[in-house]
């Protein structure tokens, strides 16, 4: 089985405060990733993750999701990705210590885009790194833009590319919140959302998030589960002890399900 898994900026580092990591949640949920792994050898797992407070604040400053053209801009595009990196080097620090065998494939490095949607990405690299045994890592990160100069990629624009050709069984989208809530901050979890529902009632994020709130990452996961027929993805929290473990091992389905059961 193939499954990509996403862990949230909200979850892995205080999207309120520039640069904060946090490193305890993150050892947490590297070694219930291990454990999974370990109890099912088979499982090829894609992982990636957001870049939270390490990315999203110097972004909105620079402007870079809308196009990089002028010289302040490009020394921008270069903070940006940075910023990103440093992140992404505890990640790769934090799954290491957990012995997760772990690749990094920086989408900087691998991706080319075209009006802000990835038209080229290295994917038989991810391809040939699940066919041994590893770990392929992407994050929130810069890429070059053959329209606007440069822009941003979100973990969410790297995994709907890759979907459509490595075709996961599954999508895990860990997060702080429990699901998509009805309503924000004080609504139920939607259980369900089908690939065509509409969504007025949803918002955006409620911090810095230059890839578009939570609304736009459901409505990029609905279009993805009617392109990838079979896909199941679930948005759920990380912050639970455990229930990333589980759900990697099929015992739990928490959250908001999108696609197939």
């Amino acid at each position: 089985m193939t499954v990509f898994l996403k862990l949230g900026g909200s979850l892995i580092t205080d999207k309120h405060t520039p640069q904060a990591a946090r490193a305890g949640v993150l050892a947490r949920l590297m070694r219930e990733i291990a454990e999974a792994r370990a109890a099912q050898p088979q499982l090829r797992l894609l992982l990636g993750h957001g870049s939270g407070s390490f990315g999203h604040m110097e972004a909105r400053e620079h402007g870079t999701r809308q196009g990089v053209r002028t010289p302040a801009e490009w020394r921008g595009f270069a903070d940006v990705q940075a910023a990103a990196a440093r992140l992404n080097r505890l990640v790769v620090d934090a799954a290491r210590a957990a012995g997760l065998p772990v690749v990094n494939l920086p989408p900087s490095a691998s991706a080319v885009c075209r009006a802000g949607a990835i038209e080229n990405l290295a994917a038989a690299l991810m391809e040939a790194a699940l066919a041994h045994g590893l770990v392929p890592m992407v994050f929130g990160d810069v890429a070059f833009d053959l329209a606007q100069g440069g822009t941003i990629v979100s973990t969410e624009d790297v995994f709907a590319y890759l979907a459509r050709l490595l075709r996961p069984e599954r999508i895990l989208l860990a997060g702080i919140e429990p699901g998509v809530l009805s309503r924000w901050p004080d609504g139920q979890v939607v259980s369900d959302i089908a690939p065509d529902a509409a969504l007025d009632a949803l918002g955006g994020s409620h911090a810095a998030d230059v890839t578009g709130g939570m609304a736009s990452k459901v409505r990029e996961m609905q279009r993805l589960a009617q392109a990838v027929p079979g896909l199941s993805i679930h948005i759920f929290t990380g912050a639970e002890p455990g229930l990333l473990r589980d759900t990697l091992l099929g015992r739990a389905a928490p959250g908001t399900r999108i696609g197939a059961p």
